[in-house]
């Protein structure tokens, strides 16, 4: 499992290590690993005669941007430092001129000849975009041919929450020490820090045991996934009802079936009136036309998909809240959804909204959601009692009532932005919940799937539907407990 720490945690783990090691030494240790990283990136035989410019700040990121430029130039790379800050780390910028590196009199000239160009202007601790007299540097740095390469964490962006407040420079790389920070997991500023490159200092054994975010791996997968035994039978593995679809909608029914078959419960209860569709489908599906009370015993269920917008649907959600079993409550489902409705539950709920049905639940902006992706999916767990899964570009996940850690799901494909992904991902997840899985495993779990299936779908960069999602959760569930890619 991947975890991501804020900066005060961070700091605290630095400082620690720090008074153990000899001075300078944590810095030497991240310069080293910036170094080898930027080798790697330049490719093979080519960082003698390499033109490197480092933007430096004033931060430590400055100092290990010197550092860093110091170890480049004494294999024979001609490295520029472009001054931005106040004042430049001493010890970094006299070994920099040691081996040969120096300072430029002006940014653009060096830039517009660069190959690598390393971010070092704000270090992690930074607020608020750049400051005026960068953004022309950065903007210059970003035109160039060169590759772009984060210290730490791109400059402009929040560590913290992710959030972007004014511009930020987007890299092609970030090296980050220690630990991941969260802002590198969680969009927007994900989208600023390109491909991800760890570097350990040492911090580990120092970080507490409990992260601010997580991002699972397939092993955790593996670990998670439900497996039947030899004395499994379909009511053993559980059973997952589905209220979903409706005359106008009927494809939402048929999808969100679609995902609860594939996902580990034993069987699936439809409630709806596109039993018809779902059959002709799905013909191993427990079909009832009439109210979900009446539908027969369910382990979890999953309502919303379609449902539309008569007055139907807020007696379907009503009435599935009223169980004593976990509910998924997704898409129509949401739309008027009151956290008393489900802060008196005695069994689980997972709500799973897009950012503008978290919106209309918080009562503020779309645009609000999409800058504070953090901020939204704690606030709604904490409001409604529930775990919250909040899908879009970074997919996350919040316990119910919005402590430990969020997960961020670091799979799928900006293909699946598609019509009815939304609804395979629900059926999936409440077929989780059936068989076992707690409402943060199963949403989790189901987030990572889906997003694994989308790509196999996508084969490396093709349009998908959300049938052929849905076709290819097997492929993915064999991949995470085989051990695949």
């Amino acid at each position: 499992m991947r975890t991501a720490y804020r900066v005060e945690t961070v700091r605290a783990a630095e400082a620690d290590l720090m008074a153990r090691l000899p001075d300078g030494a944590l810095m030497q240790r991240a310069a080293a690993g910036l170094a080898a990283a930027c080798c790697s990136l330049l490719g093979k035989g080519r960082v003698y005669g390499a033109r490197v410019v480092l933007l430096v700040g004033s931060g430590d990121n400055g100092g290990d941007a010197l550092y860093a430029g110091a170890r480049l130039a004494r294999r024979g790379a001609g490295v520029s430092a472009v001054l931005l800050g106040e004042r430049a780390h001493e010890g970094g910028l006299a070994a920099l001129q040691a081996a040969g590196g120096r300072v430029a009199d002006e940014p653009f000239g060096p830039l517009a000849g660069a190959d690598l160009v390393l971010d070092g202007i704000t270090g992690i601790g930074g607020r608020g975009g750049l400051r005026p007299d960068a953004v022309p540097v950065a903007r210059a740095a970003r035109g160039s041919d060169a590759v772009v390469v984060a210290v730490d964490l791109p400059s402009g962006v929040d560590a913290d929450t992710g959030e972007v407040h004014g511009e930020a420079l987007r890299a092609d790389a970030t090296i980050t020490f220690g630990a991941y920070k969260p802002g590198l997991l969680v969009d927007p500023a994900r989208e600023y820090a390109g491909a991800l490159r760890f570097v350990d200092i040492g911090l580990g054994p120092l970080l507490p045991g409990v992260p601010d975010l997580e991002a699972l791996q397939h092993d955790d997968l593996a670990w998670l996934l439900p497996v039947p035994g030899a004395e499994s039978d379909k009511y053993r593995r559980g059973v997952v009802g589905v209220v979903a679809g409706s005359t106008r909608y009927p494809g939402a029914a048929v999808l969100a079936v679609a995902g609860a078959l594939r996902g580990g419960a034993g069987a699936v209860r439809y409630v709806g009136p596109a039993g018809d569709a779902v059959l002709a489908a799905h013909p191993e599906t427990l079909v009832h036309s009439g109210r979900p009370e009446k539908a027969g015993r369910v382990q979890a269920w999953v309502v919303g998909p379609g449902l539309g917008e008569g007055p139907g649907a807020g007696v379907a959600v009503g009435e599935v809240l009223a169980t004593d079993v976990p509910v998924l409550v997704d898409a129509d489902g949401l739309r008027g959804l009151a956290p008393d409705a489900v802060r008196g539950r005695g069994a689980p709920t997972l709500l799973t909204p897009h950012a503008g049905e978290a919106a209309a639940l918080l009562g503020v902006a779309r645009e609000e959601v999409e800058a504070g992706r953090l901020a939204a999916v704690r606030e709604l767990a904490g409001r409604f009692g529930a775990t919250v899964l909040l899908k879009g570009s970074t997919t996350l996940v919040c316990g119910a009532g919005g402590g430990g850690p969020v997960r961020v799901n670091p799979t799928g494909t900006s293909w699946l932005a598609t019509a009815g992904s939304g609804d395979v991902l629900s059926g999936l997840a409440g077929s989780l919940l059936a068989a076992g899985l707690p409402a943060l495993d199963a949403a989790s779990c189901a987030a990572y799937l889906h997003g694994l299936a989308a790509r196999r779908a996508s084969e490396g960069g093709a349009p998908v539907t959300a049938t052929e999602v849905a076709g290819a959760l097997r492929g993915a569930w064999r991949d995470v407990t085989a051990g695949g890619a």
